[in-house]
């Protein structure tokens, strides 16, 4: 299921990007002012092939985000109930709760002067 998913927003996120190159930029020149160039003005022309191609952006874009958050959700081997660990939780040593008394620490070794020349 998770695979099938991700082809799927693969695919979405590919055709995502072929509508946007389709797109007209703000100077009026792109791949829309080629189309209006090839005859096809007649069938939808130039302005209805903007807004098509800018309600198809929002709609890909939309299933490009729903697709993502569901495939994050179908992940295999992940169960709620594991609580993630970073590697230096997992390294680092158990402390114990109460501190040893005073009594029990070794004070520093003493040792002998050393002699004067």
């Amino acid at each position: 299921m998770h695979v099938f998913i991700v082809i799927v927003g693969l695919l979405a996120s590919i055709m995502l990007i072929g509508v946007i190159l389709l797109q007209s930029p703000k100077s009026g020149s792109g791949l829309t002012g080629g189309i209006a160039s090839l005859g096809t003005v007649q069938t939808l022309g130039v302005r209805r092939t903007g807004d098509f191609l800018s309600k198809m952006t929002a709609i890909l874009a939309a299933t490009v985000m729903v697709i993502c958050f569901i495939a994050e959700f179908t992940l295999p081997g992940r169960t709620a109930k594991e609580t993630p660990e970073s590697i230096l939780q997992q390294t680092v040593p158990v402390m114990p709760a109460t501190p040893a008394p005073a009594s029990t620490v070794p004070s520093a070794p003493v040792l002998p002067a050393l002699p004067v020349k």
